[in-house]
């Protein structure tokens, strides 16, 4: 189940959170994600230990990168990529979003932890299955593997033009039936659904997604849409994943 936590401003899964993982996805409360000192903040102020945080330098794309420190800096940044997977303790893997999906990964069994970023470039390569492939490269064992939905726009708000609907019609014919919508005149596409689909397709339990139930360009109040803002002026919620 997603919960919201009206201390820490955050949602989280409680298939993932426990003693020995911490994850969430921010709101609008604790301020612009693209801001680094906003995510340090939140965990030096709450008192969450951490010996690392690594953030993604995101550009829509489904590199993935197995990460295993090798540096004393607090901080990396790692390019060109929209995708993590590690084994490593105290270490906080972030992606950030403004509309485009979050997904947080989770293998408990083996200590596999990931996180991605998909928007629908990501999501009509496939992202979320090639993120399940590459943490069973690590290790992870896929009827074991939680995936947390985090927020994104929805099905309400997401409408495509007619390339990009024949474009996820080629790719996704099967799924055509559940993932379009049709309202005056325009067509709507349902992401997380897809997403969702792709993960049970790729072979995971039910069981072990917990989906997201609201719209970042309907919820004004706790999420930034890029959107629903001027494409000059809109902010980023960041999303999380640690082990100890």
């Amino acid at each position: 189940m997603i919960k919201y936590d009206n201390n820490l401003k955050i949602f989280s899964s409680s298939l993932i959170n426990d003693d020995f993982y911490f994850s969430g996805f921010s709101t609008k409360a604790l301020g612009d994600g693209r801001k680094i000192n906003i995510i340090f903040d939140f965990f030096q102020k709450n008192k969450f230990s951490f010996k690392k945080i690594v953030v993604l330098e995101q550009i829509h794309s489904t590199n993935i990168n197995f990460f295993n420190s090798k540096t004393n800096s607090i901080l990396e940044k790692i390019s060109d990529t929209d995708g993590v997977i590690t084994k490593d303790k105290e270490t906080v893997l972030i992606v950030r979003n403004a509309d485009c999906l979050p997904l947080i990964f989770v293998e408990k069994e083996e200590g596999v932890i990931g996180i991605s970023h998909q928007g629908w470039r990501g999501s009509i390569k496939r992202m979320a299955q090639k993120m399940v492939d590459k943490m069973v490269e690590m290790g992870a064992k896929k009827e074991k593997i939680i995936v947390a939905f985090g927020p994104a726009i929805g099905a309400c708000c997401y409408n495509i033009d007619e390339d990009r609907y024949y474009q996820f019609k080629e790719e996704f014919d099967g799924y055509s039936d559940k993932i379009f919508s049709y309202r005056g005149g325009k067509i709507f596409l349902n992401l997380s659904l897809l997403n969702y689909l792709q993960l049970k397709e790729k072979g995971l339990e039910e069981k072990n997604i917990d989906f997201f139930p609201f719209c970042t360009q309907c919820d004004k109040k706790r999420f930034f849409s890029f959107r629903r803002s001027k494409k000059d002026d809109y902010g980023e919620m960041f999303n999380f994943i640690v082990k100890y």
